[in-house]
């Protein structure tokens, strides 16, 4: 089997809320980048990579030409087995980890296809039926992110992300979380991301001000180093995002003691072939993950959720129902959910089959 095409579409993610984050970064409309693959077979494979505004060095508008540089070692190569040909890849572009983990995810898809099994029975072989989703409440005033939790919390989501210091304000970020564990009580797991938006100064006058409150913290700072600091002088665990990128980010951070879990996404360390190795060394750091992509609609979610079905379930903290959060939909029917968990996608590869009346008219095509 070779590849015969790469084609490349852009599909704006609209959210159905708006979600406000720290350094005026945003979630509105967003433009996700879908790849289909196609083989001398007939044999196509699907990815995804979804690149939101001011959150790493990437751009959607950038991955058309990445993959154009790479249509000369991908275009007739042996799709089955990705991680030889993503290596190949690597030498012969150096980064662009967000262009080449929609590559990555196409490739996954046509390995399990050729082989007639699911990913997750490539990646380990499944360990759940059902993962754990958390809620993520855009950073508005305190008082109505409590509704958004409440609201959550009746439709039966028990974790919850809240957004942090769109207002810089230190004080106003501990009413928010205050106010989101008084609306969904003890026991549901609350954790406060500012997504590299806040100083050492206002992360720990906030860990201290919620210390009695059962949170824990996200990337309150933008490197390794400040964010140690914060766990240092709250105590309080911490998730990292951002900083975590790949595996030396993550041995860093272990060795720093400020990463409690990790999130792993697959645009952010370039792909499932990546994310994978990224997964092992968790488990063997005792690490706990997040398993998602960074924003996208139905192939990033399914890639990122049959990689978290092959992994013990007690090692994975939640993942994330992304296709949920935006419109249009590219498959309207998988992955699917029931209240606060999710269910891996069936059939061979992704298991997604996307409209491509949705998708339109490719963008490029390198043939």
């Amino acid at each position: 089997m070779k590849v015969t095409e790469i084609a490349v579409f852009q599909v704006p993610l609209t959210s159905h809320v708006v979600y406000y984050m720290a350094d005026g970064k945003s979630c509105d409309t967003v433009t996700s980048v879908v790849v289909r693959l196609t083989t001398d077979t007939g044999l196509t494979g699907w990815g995804e990579a979804c690149p939101i505004p001011h959150y790493l060095p990437a751009y959607a508008d950038g991955i058309a030409p990445a993959l154009g540089e790479l249509a000369e070692v991908v275009i007739g190569a042996d799709p089955v087995g990705p991680e030889a040909l993503m290596a190949r890849c690597d030498g012969h572009l150096m980064g662009h980890g967000y262009a080449k983990s929609a590559l990555d995810i196409a490739l996954w898809d046509l390995t399990g296809k050729a082989a007639n099994l699911p990913l997750h029975a490539l990646l380990g072989g499944r360990r759940t039926d059902r993962l754990p989703l958390y809620h993520s409440i855009t950073c508005v005033a305190p008082d109505e992110m409590a509704r958004m939790a409440r609201e959550a919390q009746a439709a039966g989501m028990r974790q919850f992300q809240a957004k942090l210091g769109t207002d810089r304000d230190w004080q106003t970020d501990a009413e928010r979380l205050i106010k989101i564990r008084e609306a969904v009580g003890r026991g549901p797991v609350l954790y406060g991301d500012w997504n590299c938006g806040a100083t050492t100064y206002q992360a720990t006058r906030t860990g201290h001000a919620v210390r009695d409150h059962d949170v824990m913290l996200e990337q309150p700072c933008k490197t390794i180093a400040a964010c140690a600091e914060v766990r240092r002088n709250t105590g309080l665990p911490m998730k990292l995002d951002e900083s975590a990128h790949d595996t030396a980010s993550l041995l860093e951070a272990h060795r720093a003691g400020c990463v409690d879990v990790a999130a792993l996404k697959l645009s952010k360390f370039g792909g499932l072939s990546a994310l994978r190795r990224a997964r092992d060394l968790c488990l063997h750091l005792e690490i706990m993950m997040v398993i998602e992509d960074t924003w996208g609609s139905d192939i990033a979610t399914a890639a990122a959720l049959h990689l978290a079905a092959a992994t013990p379930p007690e090692t994975v903290l939640n993942v994330c129902d992304l296709s949920g959060y935006v419109a249009p939909r590219i498959d309207a029917l998988v992955p699917t959910r029931n209240g606060a968990w999710i269910g891996v996608p069936e059939g061979p590869g992704l298991g997604v089959s996307p409209d491509e009346a949705a998708l339109g008219a490719p963008v490029a095509v390198f043939s």
